[in-house]
């Protein structure tokens, strides 16, 4: 599936997007999650740095 998620960002319009994956660590629990999004590629950096 995840394969073709990102193979369809490549075609079209789809290429001014990235997918993007974020480790996230919970405040409660201590333990990290992942999450995932699609942003345009001019706000891949500022994405991370939230």
């Amino acid at each position: 599936m995840a394969k073709k998620a990102v193979a369809s960002l490549q075609k079209g319009a789809g290429k001014g997007y990235a997918k993007v994956i974020k480790m996230v660590k919970s405040e409660k629990t201590g333990a990290y999650t992942f999450s995932e999004s699609i942003v345009p590629n001019e706000e891949v950096k500022a994405y991370f740095k939230k």
